[in-house]
């Protein structure tokens, strides 16, 4: 679907499959982020696992450009989307069902930052009720090589060699200035993602499954912002699939990732997690 000028797709389920896991209450609105360059295909093999449990999917994938170009450079292009995506809540009449987001490597969690942010500061997302997250294969910090490599895998095979080359040399250049050599300046208007989410963390209870295989994001960068929220008194858990590439830990082991996945949702959205959720957010205004 599209909606001024984002595309998303959202799914909702059959009223007796939501009766049957849910019994009465809400089913959850699972929002999921997509990686730079993932096709709407690609995540609904992941939303299945929630429509098979009676859950409403939302998936959104952010365009390459804002990713790799507005983003590093600056521009905040995301926090509008991120905007409208929360506002789609209303417009399906589903802002009082609980909350749920499965994120997609540095590409989705850059979104979900701006989407953190607005649930923390915005008045027209304060009643809304987040349970939990899921974090796949994110988030990187200024790993210039990481991001280098998901450039490369993002264009693919089709564009020209040269092209190629040109388009990393000009994105390294970019990425080294603006979030290595200037960040100390830089970071007091525009914080990189990690930085800001380490600082401002969303308050409901997080699971990040990763890799220490990846390529493109360091599980160092991953255990330690795990580490620092359980520090802060977050609930958080971690997963290591020790071998799967980058956002390949469902397709390399389906059965785990999926039972993972659906066992954190049914956790967080017991009676006490609801409640301990929105008492952290409410504390946190």
């Amino acid at each position: 679907m599209g909606d001024d000028g984002i595309d998303y797709n959202i799914v909702f389920p059959e009223a007796l499959l939501s009766e049957k896991h849910w019994r009465g209450s809400k089913e959850p609105v699972v929002i999921l982020l997509g990686w730079a360059g993932s096709r709407d295909k690609h995540l609904s093999k992941y939303s299945s696992i929630y429509n098979e449990k009676g859950c409403v999917t939302l998936r959104y994938t952010a365009p390459l450009k804002t990713v790799f170009i507005s983003e590093p450079l600056g521009y905040k292009e995301l926090s509008s989307t991120a905007h409208r995506l929360l506002e789609l809540l209303y417009d399906y009449e589903v802002e009082n069902n609980p909350i749920f987001f499965h994120v997609f490597s540095n590409g989705g969690f850059m979104l979900y930052r701006y989407m953190v942010e607005l649930l923390h500061s915005h008045p027209q997302f304060s009643t809304l009720c987040v349970v939990g997250t899921v974090v796949d294969s994110a988030p990187g910090s200024q790993n210039v090589i990481g991001a280098l490599r998901a450039l490369k895998t993002t264009l693919g095979p089709k564009v020209n060699v040269l092209l190629q080359y040109l388009l990393l040399a000009l994105f390294a250049v970019a990425v080294v200035l603006l979030r290595v050599v200037l960040y100390p300046v830089t970071k007091y208007f525009h914080k990189n993602h990690y930085d800001a989410m380490m600082e401002h963390p969303a308050p409901w209870p997080q699971m990040y499954l990763y890799s220490r295989s990846d390529r493109v994001i360091r599980y160092r960068d991953v255990e330690k912002m795990v580490n620092v929220l359980r520090e802060t008194g977050l609930t958080v858990e971690c997963f290591d699939f020790i071998t799967p590439a980058h956002v390949s830990l469902y397709r390399d082991c389906p059965e785990d990732y999926s039972s993972r996945c659906r066992t954190f949702l049914t956790g967080c959205m017991t009676d006490s997690g609801e409640t301990l959720a929105k008492k952290r957010f409410k504390k946190r205004l």
